[in-house]
Order: C-alpha cells, then structure tokens, then sequence
C-alpha cells in the first residue's frame, strides 16, 4: 500500500481545548501509541504527539495537545506513555541508524582523514536501509481506534526525509571526492529502478542536484564524465 494515501486529519491546532506539558528534560525515546489511542477513546478525544522520537524536550515544553474534549484525561498518564532518556537510542528510532552511518561518511570525509572509500563503504549500508525502507508502507503518524476514528496523531520520518538525510550531507562533504559521487549516483539510479514509482521523485530530485555539483566540481571533462557515472564501488567497479 502507499503510505501517503493516509494523510493526518485536518484539525485546528491553534484551538487545542488542553496542552499538557513535559515534565522531564532527556529525549523522547518512545511513544506508546496504543495505550494513547485507548486514552483517546475513553475520554472520546483526539492526541497530538508534539515532539518525536528522537527529538531533546526540556521541563515544560509543550507534549501533548489535546482536541474535541479530554478535559478528565490524566497528566500523569499521559507523561506515562512515553519514554525520555539521556540521548537517542536505535529501537524506536530508525533515524538514528541513519544518523550513525552518515556521521562516520562525513567524518571520513573530512580534511583530517580524507578517507573517501569508508564513506563508499558507508553509502553501501545506507544504499541496504534505503531499499529496505522504500519497499514498505511507512508509517503515517496516525492511529485509530477500533471504529476507524482517528485518535492519535504524531510526528514521523517519510521518504522524503529518510533520503535526504542519507544523501545530502555526504554530497556536500564529498562533493570534490570522485569515488563518492560516482557511489551517490550508483545508489540513487538503482534505487530508482528498484523502487516502485512513488518512491522516484525525490531519488531523481537527488541525481539532479548530485548532477549540477559535480559540473561544477569538475571542469576537465575527463573527470566530468567519470563524475556523472554511477560505480557500485566508487571507482574500479565499471558503470
């Protein structure tokens, strides 16, 4: 199914009838989504999850908001449906795989290592995700109750931000490294191939973008054209 068919339900959020605010500095490690929709149907009301999963919330900040009633729900239990810590952790928060791997390509990538086959080496493990990612129905930040009312609403990662946050860091930073550009572009044509079509613009929209950087990047058009050929290994792995 296509996960951008199920939109989040248009409400007014300037007028929540309640907002109920954090009560412990960390980050927001997990959501009970479930327990929240049980909430939301007791009381026969609509949640807005403000921040999340992986966002830092301090004491007081805005966490939920509440619409269409709600006023006898718990704070308590409300703050009890969530999980904050010290920092982000990987269960709940496939952001941060992502984050992990495009930090070791930009370190990699630095002046003081210019190492560029670790960021290949890299891109293949966010090529792997990427494919994985693209092949499901991603999750829509809303929930429902055994009705088909909508109880639960909170922030989630798309497509969109899942491939920009795989490609546009490591195409600044490895904007001048050949062997980088030419890994992007094999990543991105494949997953064009191989992902169903829903899935393409914002891949074709990255090639464009990786296109026009290395045209300036490189003006001897030897490099050039090595520049606009994808290569699974960067260089030495034909196109």
């Amino acid at each position: 199914p296509d996960d951008s068919q199920t939109q989040q339900p248009a409400i007014e959020r300037n007028n929540p009838t309640r907002v109920v605010l954090n009560a412990k500095d960390g980050v927001l490690l997990a959501v009970d989504v479930k327990g929240l929709v049980a909430m939301a149907e007791d009381a026969n009301c609509l949640i807005e999850v403000i921040p999340a999963v992986g966002d830092l919330v301090a004491v007081d900040e805005p966490l939920f908001r509440i619409f269409e009633g709600g006023q006898r729900l718990s704070e308590e239990a409300l703050q009890s449906s969530i999980a904050v810590g010290h920092e982000r952790t990987l269960e709940n928060d496939p952001m941060f795989a992502f984050r992990i791997i495009v930090d070791i390509a930009t370190k990699a990538l630095s002046p003081a290592v210019n190492d560029p086959t670790t960021a290949v080496l890299a891109i293949d493990q966010l090529h792997h995700l990427l494919r994985d990612i693209g092949s499901r129905s991603l999750d829509n930040g809303v929930d429902r109750d055994d009705q088909g009312k909508v109880r639960v609403i909170y922030r989630t990662p798309d497509w969109e931000e899942f491939v920009q946050l795989a490609v546009v860091e490591i195409r600044h930073y490895g904007g001048d490294s050949i062997q980088v550009v030419r890994r992007l572009r094999a990543m991105l044509e494949n997953l064009v191939e191989t992902l169903p079509e829903r899935r393409a613009l914002v891949l074709r929209n990255e090639l464009k973008l990786l296109s026009s950087s290395a045209k300036r990047m490189f003006t001897e058009p030897d490099d050039q054209n090595l520049a606009l050929m994808g290569d699974r290994q960067g260089l030495g792995g034909g196109h």
